[in-house]
Formats: C-alpha cells, sequence, structure tokens
C-alpha cells in the first residue's frame, strides 16, 4: 500500500541552493519577486531560507533578509508563510516546527532575534481571508514568544501627483557632516511618536544614541547621494528639521522626516516633505515610497495631504532580547 502524503515524515531543512527557489516559491507572498536578485546580491542567502516539506509539498516557509551583502547575520525575517488550505492545529503546528527549527540554528544559545515584518493589504481587518492569513501568521509568532511593536501604513506618491511649490517660509540646505544631522536627529526622538523611536529609548538609549545608532545602521546603507538630504530652516539660520530621500535596494524613499520640537503644530513639515519629494521627483523615479505608523497621525495626515497613497499596511513584531541583554 502506498503512504498518503499525510503518513510522510515532516522535513524541516534550509534550502540546498538557488536552484530550490522555485521549490520556495509554491507559497505565495507580495515579496516573491525580489527573492532571485536578492539572492544574486547577497541580500539573502540560501541558509536563511527555510521551509517545511512533506514529500514535495510545501507546507510552510521562512526567510531572513540582510540590507547589505556583507552582512555577518540576517537584519529581519521578511517571509513566513503557511499552507492556509491545512487544518487547523495542524497549519499553526507545522508553521511552529518550521520557526523554532530554523531559529534555533540561526540564532543559537539565546542570540537576540531579529524583527519580523509583513505586507498585508489595508482593509486586512474587514476582508475574511486577509485576516485568517495574518491572524494564523500572528498566533504562531507569539508562541514564539513575539509581540506586535506597530502596525504602519505604507505610501506611494507617484508622478502627476502635484508638489507645491516653495512658500519661501523655510530654506533648505543640504547637510554638512554627520554630526550636523545627528544632533537634529536627537532631537526630533525627543517626543516622538514612532514606535521604534521609542522602543530604542525604552532599551535604555538616550535620544543621542538612539540618534547615532540609526544613522550608523540605517541613513549610512543607502549608496545614493548624501546631497539630497536636506535640513530645513527658519530664513534666519534656525534649524527646524529634515528630510531624508534616498534610494534602497528597491525604490526611491523618504527614509526620514522630522520637525523639531519647538516648531511642531506650524505647517512645517508640510513644506519639508514637499522638498523631499521634488528632489526624488526630479530624478525621474515611477515612484516615491514611505511609511509612517498608523499611530502618527500628523505624520500620515502629512503624506495624504501630499498626495502619498496608503496601498499597503506593514505589521512589525519583536521578541525582547534575551535577560541581561539590551536591544
Amino acid at each position: 500500500m502506498t503512504a498518503s502524503p499525510h503518513d510522510r515524515e515532516l522535513v524541516i531543512r534550509p534550502l540546498t541552493g538557488p536552484d530550490e527557489l522555485a521549490l520556495f516559491r509554491t507559497l505565495p507572498y507580495v515579496l516573491d519577486h525580489e527573492l532571485a536578485d536578492d539572492l544574486a546580491n547577497g541580500l539573502r542567502r540560501p541558509e536563511w531560507m527555510w521551509v517545511a516539506l512533506r514529500g514535495d509539498r510545501v507546507l510552510a516557509r521562512a526567510a531572513w533578509w540582510a540590507p547589505g551583502p556583507g552582512s555577518a547575520a540576517p537584519y529581519m525575517l521578511d517571509f513566513f508563510d503557511l499552507d492556509d488550505s491545512l487544518p487547523e492545529p495542524e497549519r499553526g503546528e507545522t508553521g511552529l516546527q518550521l520557526l523554532e527549527t530554523a531559529m534555533a540554528r540561526l540564532f543559537p544559545g539565546g542570540t537576540e532575534r531579529p524583527e519580523y515584518g509583513r505586507y498585508v493589504p489595508p482593509d486586512w481587518r474587514t476582508d475574511p481571508v486577509a485576516r485568517d492569513t495574518v491572524e494564523a501568521r500572528t498566533r504562531v509568532l507569539e508562541r514564539t514568544g513575539a509581540r506586535l511593536l506597530v502596525e504602519r501604513l505604507r505610501l506611494e506618491w507617484t508622478p502627476g501627483t502635484a508638489v507645491p511649490e516653495p512658500s519661501g517660509r523655510l530654506v533648505f540646505r543640504a547637510v554638512r557632516d554627520r554630526e550636523d544631522l545627528v544632533s537634529l536627529m536627537a532631537r526630533v526622538v525627543e517626543g516622538t511618536l514612532d514606535a521604534h523611536s521609542l522602543a530604542a529609548q525604552t532599551s535604555g538609549l538616550s535620544p543621542r544614541a538612539a540618534a547615532e545608532q540609526q544613522y550608523d545602521e540605517e541613513l549610512t546603507g543607502y549608496r545614493s547621494p548624501r546631497e539630497w538630504w536636506r535640513i530645513a530652516e527658519l530664513p534666519d539660520g534656525e534649524p527646524v528639521g529634515f528630510v531624508i530621500p534616498a534610494r534602497n535596494n528597491y525604490h526611491a524613499i523618504i527614509a526620514y522626516i522630522g520637525v523639531l520640537p519647538g516648531h511642531r503644530g506650524r505647517g512645517h513639515i508640510d513644506e519639508i516633505l514637499a522638498e523631499g519629494t521634488r528632489i526624488l521627483a526630479a530624478e525621474g523615479v515611477p515612484r516615491i515610497r514611505a511609511a509612517t505608523d498608523l499611530g502618527n497621525v500628523p505624520m500620515a495626515r502629512a503624506f495624504e495631504r501630499a498626495g502619498y497613497a496608503n496601498f499597503e499596511r506593514e505589521l512589525n513584531l519583536v521578541w525582547d532580547p534575551p535577560p541581561g541583554e539590551s536591544a
């Protein structure tokens, strides 16, 4: 008698190489089209891409990503998918076995686990299929100790959308050096509504240390010209805020934007965002991407006024550092 597929042993393993990419793509996700280039460019490695197999059927998959080819360890878990035709509890148990096996290999001995991010439809809460997909994965992640940090709006500006001309209230100049920007970033972190910045401070980092960490770990990684970066000042030279237009590995983006605490609530954010948008639009980009926390209502409204459409959301889940370690 031939064994049924459900009688076969569940095999959990990393990919053996790029030639197994078709196998990994058996389960769908919106970032599938980036996988081949990411592997070729060293942003992913086969040993960071895991599958749970029964026979030749993929029942779950997970993959980690890094922002550059020289990264020694994964930076983010951005693929975690389940075969949603499986009944519960099999669906959840399979995903749990996959994550626990992969993370034990990739992050041994209590090594801190990187953040998880998933793109979801804007209406995922009211769409029964999308909600089931999101909640099934979230339940598994929570069983491994993860917790929701924030839900974010993913935004997009496209050519043809009007960009206001400068009003003259602000003067924009290029960033001179690291200290020129970091000193302002540290002031923006004070009173911020951004969940990641708040989490950095909760972990024990001062606003200055949190700003330095973001500059060194994120902003310096963008290979686009730093001449694009702008500081906004009043005509007398007093700084008001800044904007960081950039390109990541995939899109033109508004990487960071901020208004100093003493100048908030005066409409400056609209002019600063318009300046960043103008810089990227002048490069002839097909789109500009941006993101802000769902709870950061003032920033979300500024993007809306600037013509950025909310095309997607992102859920970020995190694992707390092991006892005795800081984030």
